[in-house]
């Protein structure tokens, strides 16, 4: 198993497939963009499988998310996600994408065993959709999500960032259009990950905020803790029905004590955390000719040294030098 000194045990890995995107949201990147992977660095569809492998076969990982970037962009994804749904015992599969390139692969992806999606959407609102990402594709996202739903990879779910003074009034607007569209919607805050180093946490949106601004319009009854389990959104049940919002509070509510996650870079490091500093090279391994029992290893040397929580609240916190495009989520 993947544990660490304090208990924890990673039974979910979020598989970055590569760091480019298509969108320029201001929360994430600057206008102009970064500088990309060198394709000679990434890992190959082959490394990911086999990575992939160890950690199904070997490690106890029982659930993987693949994610960039955008992993739409990777161009080996249908075929890396039918590799990994061949494994034995099979995982759970899904995918965090921003939806544009979905309408026309949804249902290969299904086809091909993924699960279900998680699709960034900010905003109803076309206008502050181009705002914010300075992108005109807000159509396309819509379109992305409908074919997912007809698709079958569902739940679809819709993660929200809220910004100040550009969509932070729209959280009961989302919340009754995810509803009506049968989409599960969950709240982000805003997080220490940008690559312009801008974010300030007296200027985010925190989940007080958005249940605030949701609690004027639903009523909202907090599902039991043992619902939540290791998840990382609080969830509620909206107007006493079957609908669930979820708020992930990352910042002001952290959840480290439960966390099972372990994350894998597009470059093939190991991170521990989003948040961490620190990562650990299994790419090296795997182009030296390493057997899969010495991979575990490293893999699992990594994971024990997984500090208890993520440093958000303490007075020396760096943010990482990887932004969230280069991460993954």
């Amino acid at each position: 198993m993947l544990i660490d000194t304090h208990g924890r045990v990673a039974t979910d890995l979020r598989v970055s497939l590569t760091d480019r995107c298509n969108l320029r949201c201001t929360y994430c990147m600057p206008e102009e963009g970064l500088r990309w992977l060198a394709r000679p660095d990434l890992l190959t569809d082959d490394e990911v499988v086999r990575l992939v492998r160890i950690a199904v076969t070997r490690l106890g990982v029982e659930e993987v998310r693949f994610t960039g970037g955008e992993p739409l962009l990777r161009p080996g994804l249908v075929g890396i996600v039918e590799r990994c749904a061949a494994l034995a015992p099979r995982p759970r599969l899904s995918l965090t994408t921003n939806g544009i390139g979905l309408e026309r692969t949804a249902e290969a992806l299904e086809r091909a065993g993924l699960d279900r999606v998680n699709v960034s959407l900010d905003t109803l609102r076309p206008a502050v959709f181009k705002a914010l990402t300075r992108r005109d594709r807000h159509h396309d996202v819509l379109q992305g999500l409908a074919a997912a739903r007809a698709a079958g990879l569902a739940p679809v779910k819709v993660n929200a960032v809220l910004m100040p003074g550009m969509n932070d009034d729209e959280a009961p607007e989302l919340l009754a259009w995810a509803m009506e569209n049968d989409y599960e919607l969950r709240f982000v805050e805003q997080m220490p990950l940008d690559a312009q180093h801008g974010w300030r946490r007296d200027g985010m949106i925190t989940a007080g905020d958005i249940l605030e601004s949701l609690s004027t319009r639903f009523t909202l009854t907090p599902e039991p803790d043992e619902a939540r389990g290791s998840a990382p959104a609080e969830r509620w049940l909206v107007d006493g029905g079957s609908a669930r919002v979820g708020v992930i509070a990352s910042v002001t509510r952290p959840f480290c004590r439960a966390c099972d996650r372990t994350r894998l870079t597009a470059d093939g490091q190991v991170r521990t955390c989003l948040f961490a500093r620190e990562e650990s090279d299994l790419r090296g391994a795997l182009r030296s000719g390493a057997p899969d029992e010495e991979i575990a290893g490293l893999w699992k040397r990594a994971m024990w040294g997984k500090k208890a929580g993520s440093g958000l609240d303490e007075p020396s916190f760096l943010q990482p030098d990887r932004p969230m495009s280069a991460i993954g989520g």
